[in-house]
C-alpha cells in the first residue's frame, strides 16, 4: 500500500493562512494536544497515543503489520518560517529491509511534508524524512510507489541508537529546491507515520513536539 501517496488523498486541503511569527506550532504533544490531527489508514491500524516518556508527554506509535498515519492540513509560509523542528526516537527498529522496494517501504518513524498539486494530483510532491533501518544516514531515493513525486531522505540510519531522543531541524524550502528543483513558498500538510504493513513486521517509536521556525 502506498503510504507516501497519502498526499494524493489530500488534494482538496482546507486553506489556513500562514503565520508570520518566528515560531509556528504544528504538534503540541507535550501539552497533551492532538487538535487538528486526522487519521488515515492504509492497512490495519498503527496505535497512536499520548504518553509520558522521560517525563514529557509525547506521541507513541506501535505498529504490527499495519500502516496508518496522522496528518495535519495547514498552510505554512516558508518565506517566514522555513525550518521544521521535531524530535523522535525509535524503540523497536526495522532492520534489513530493502526500503527502495515496495515490499520494504516500511519505517519505524517517518515525518513528511506535502505540497499539494490542486486537482492535478500528479503535481503533488512530498519529502519523507525517515528513520531508516537499512539505508545509511543522508541517503536519498525516490519512493517505491510514488516515484519522484515523493523523495525519501534518511535522517537516521541503522547506526542510530534506540531509546534515545534525536532532534532534527530541516530547512524545508532548501530541501525541496535540492530534491525537486523548485523554489516553493508554502507547504500544505504535515504527516507522521510508523508503518509495517508491507513487511508484516513490528515497530515502535515516539514523536516529540513539531514546529516551524524562522531560524
Amino acid at each position: 500500500m502506498n503510504k507516501s501517496l497519502l498526499l494524493f488523498s489530500l488534494t482538496l486541503l482546507v486553506h489556513q493562512p500562514g503565520l508570520a511569527e518566528s515560531v509556528f506550532p504544528i504538534g503540541n504533544f507535550s501539552r497533551n494536544d492532538l487538535d487538528g490531527w486526522e487519521h488515515k489508514s492504509f492497512k490495519g491500524e498503527t496505535r497512536y497515543r499520548l504518553l509520558a516518556i522521560d517525563g514529557v508527554i509525547a506521541l507513541a506509535a506501535d505498529s504490527r503489520a499495519a500502516g496508518s498515519g496522522l496528518f495535519k492540513e495547514l498552510t505554512v509560509d516558508l518565506t517566514q518560517t522555513p525550518y521544521l523542528n521535531w524530535s523522535w526516537r525509535v524503540t523497536q527498529p526495522l532492520a534489513g529491509l530493502n526500503e527502495q522496494s515496495k515490499l520494504g517501504d516500511d519505517y519505524a518513524a517517518r515525518l513528511y511534508v506535502v505540497v499539494k498539486g490542486g486537482l492535478a494530483f500528479w503535481q503533488t510532491r512530498a519529502i519523507n524524512y525517515v528513520w531508516a533501518g537499512n539505508n545509511q544516514k543522508n541517503s536519498v531515493w525516490p519512493n517505491a510507489f510514488a516515484g519522484d513525486h515523493a523523495m525519501m531522505l534518511a535522517l537516521r540510519g541503522p547506526e542510530a541508537p534506540v531509546n534515545i531522543w534525536q532532534h532534527e531541524k530541516r530547512n524545508i524550502r532548501a530541501d525541496f529546491k535540492q530534491l525537486f528543483g523548485d523554489d516553493i513558498s508554502n507547504i500544505n500538510a504535515v504527516a507522521i507515520m510508523t508503518d509495517t504493513d508491507n513487511s508484516g513486521r513490528e515497530a515502535s517509536a515516539a514523536y516529540g513536539d513539531i514546529w516551524f521556525s524562522k531560524e
